[in-house]
């Protein structure tokens, strides 16, 4: 009897990580569009006059199938609730002071880099070979700097999945987020669950939070400063597949936080790798509560864990 229910387990963790490793792309056609504004909030949770968003979704490493789906996604929450007009973009021009001016909020959707530096601004201006190498990489941490100063002087930065990449090796775009990206084991179904369930950014989640099929990210850099105020996380012990030799069994790593920057509002949420989840309504609140957030709409508890 106790084999079977053994042999019973296996088979429900194989199933799960085959479900999870096999999700199919989902097409980004018209009814998909069509099935997310159906379950897009109808208003913003919070009060407030209609801000200008960017999202910018441009990756120079790994391609996240799901790019597309989430910018679209983002459109459709602001056109619904009314309380953002949302422009996309994949020019890194966005980034040059005048042209942050224009935006309330930017939105890193999957920004990934690569390369060396893990910088995106330096993988996309190193393509122009008629320029030399010092003189992309001034630019590169120019622009840089000009995200850096955009957040401390007001503006709000939504990063989301993986943007946390964005400039992954740089010590002031780390602190500026919370994090930077260590590593991720195979996509699995886990439970997230709420750091605080009165806090008002989460009350789109029932109590005990949600299963959701995604990659656990585990974060290092500014992570360990634990800079932020937390959201959602996960239990480490319930995490399959671990890097070999640093597998954690006790404690919990965060899956989305916040934390105000000079005048600024900083929010990272790490969902997700599938269109999938953005059938769940109760996620798309949550996207559209962090916009209001960032844009700042929304007085709420930003105590870090470090105080």
């Amino acid at each position: 009897m106790k084999r079977s229910i053994f042999y019973a387990i296996v088979f429900f963790f194989t199933l799960n990580f085959a479900y999870a490793q096999s999700l199919p792309e989902v097409t980004l056609d018209q009814a998909w569009k069509d099935k997310i504004r159906s379950l897009a909030p109808e208003k913003a949770t919070f009060p407030a006059k209609k801000k200008n968003v960017l999202v910018f979704s441009l990756h120079t490493g790994f391609k996240h199938w799901v790019i597309p789906h989430t910018e679209e996604m983002i459109k459709i929450l602001g056109e619904k609730s009314g309380a953002f007009t949302v422009t996309g973009s994949k020019d890194i021009s966005e980034f040059e002071a005048k042209n942050l001016k224009k935006y309330d909020a930017v939105i890193l959707n999957n920004t990934c880099s690569i390369g060396d530096h893990r910088n995106l601004f330096w993988d996309k201006l190193k393509e122009n070979t008629a320029v030399d190498s010092a003189t992309n990489m001034k630019k590169a941490l120019e622009l840089e700097e000009n995200l850096l100063s955009y957040v401390e002087k007001g503006g709000g930065l939504l990063v989301l999945h993986g943007g946390v990449t964005t400039l992954n090796n740089s010590w002031d775009f780390s602190r500026l987020l919370g994090a930077s990206f260590d590593y991720h084991p195979v996509q699995q179904a886990f439970q997230v669950r709420l750091e605080d369930a009165n806090h008002p950014l989460v009350q789109a989640f029932p109590a005990e939070g949600f299963n959701h099929v995604d990659e656990p990210y585990f974060y290092k850099n500014a992570y360990a400063e634990l800079d932020f105020k937390p959201l959602l996380y996960f239990n480490n012990s319930e995490i399959k597949s671990q890097r070999k030799g640093q597998e954690l069994t006790e404690g919990k790593t965060y899956v989305a936080w916040i934390r105000p920057e000079g005048k600024g509002k900083v929010m990272y949420a790490s969902p997700s790798h599938n269109a999938q989840s953005f059938e769940n309504p109760q996620l798309l609140r949550f996207f559209l509560d962090g916009m209001q957030y960032v844009a700042g709409d929304v007085e709420c508890d930003e105590t870090p864990l470090k105080k």
